[in-house]
């Protein structure tokens, strides 16, 4: 199974290119996917389309919400959300799902629509697109209980942390890229999978005091782990 790994930043990349290097397949590639989701999903969807990965594996930093995720550790999660795309902000936020909206109705839904205007009987799989996703990707790794949330500006505060898990009660850590990959690679029809090392509390925006370093090192060993699964 060849698989796409990717890394949002250079710094992150330095980390865990050499680590990941002996785990490689002959059709195995690391690329960056960039920093923020918006940019994530199109990158993502770009390099998809370009070498046609079996799987694609996201491997980064994150912050914890939840005491049960230790700083310095790294964690597979098996569902990822996201936070920001709705309606207003602040406490008054409302995720797009609450309003009855989803971000893309599926392949099925579009296809009804072009059988309709063109006569065509078989449309395509359903790949919609909710306020989360799965990310089956990582093997017999086992997963962090509970939800990756991706967002557009990291918690500055505890009242943010709160505020974020309110809406998502489920939610032990947050990042910037995993539902913008999770998205690409669901309306792509690959597998992703997500490995995020805890660098930092979620909220604490003292970066000199994050343990930027042992979080990857954890990350890299946990996606060596996937990658030495090959089916």
């Amino acid at each position: 199974m060849n698989t796409l790994i990717l890394i949002p930043t250079e710094i992150e990349r330095r980390w865990l290119a050499e680590p990941l290097a002996s785990r490689l397949g002959a059709g195995d590639r690391i690329e960056l996917c960039g920093f923020g989701p918006v940019v994530a999903a199109a990158r993502t969807a770009a390099l998809v389309a370009a070498h046609r990965p079996e799987r694609v594996l996201l491997v980064g930093i994150a912050g914890a919400y939840s005491q049960s995720i230790a700083i310095g550790t790294a964690a597979a999660f098996g569902e990822v959300g996201c936070y920001g795309v709705g309606a207003g902000v602040g406490a008054d936020f409302v995720p797009a799902g609450e309003m009855g909206w989803l971000q893309w109705p599926g392949d099925e839904a579009v296809g009804r629509q072009a059988s309709a205007d063109a006569e065509v009987a078989e449309p395509a799989p359903p790949r919609a697109v909710g306020d989360t996703l799965p990310c089956p990707a990582v093997g017999t790794v086992p997963v962090a209980d509970g939800l990756l949330l991706t967002v557009c500006a990291a918690a500055a505060s505890a009242g943010d942390v709160a505020h974020r898990v309110r809406l998502f009660p489920t939610a032990v850590a947050e990042d910037m890229e995993g539902f913008g990959v999770a998205a690409a690679c669901r309306m792509a029809g690959v597998p992703c999978g997500i490995v995020r090392g805890i660098s930092n509390r979620a909220g604490d925006r003292h970066v000199a005091g994050w343990q930027i370093g042992s979080a990857l090192s954890a990350a890299a060993g946990l996606a060596r782990r996937i990658l030495e699964e090959r089916s």
